[in-house]
């Protein structure tokens, strides 16, 4: 299973997580991206690899379980 997570340290805030799989990702009240609770796992949405690719500064990790 992989398991998706925003290196806080990273983050620049730019959205983009956020603009392509808005059922996983949410922004904090910071600007910030967050993962959504319950959503660690993808929430079977397949655009949250797709955001992991697209993070300008890198701050979405996947790791596999």
């Amino acid at each position: 299973m992989t398991k998706v997570s925003i290196d806080s340290d990273h983050c620049i805030g730019a959205g983009n997580c956020y603009l392509t799989a808005p059922a996983v990702f949410d922004q904090d009240d910071d600007g910030f991206g967050i993962v959504r609770p319950g959503k660690e796992d993808g929430g079977g949405d397949p655009l949250f690899r797709e955001a992991a690719r697209g993070c300008p500064a890198q701050a979405v990790v996947l790791t596999e379980d």
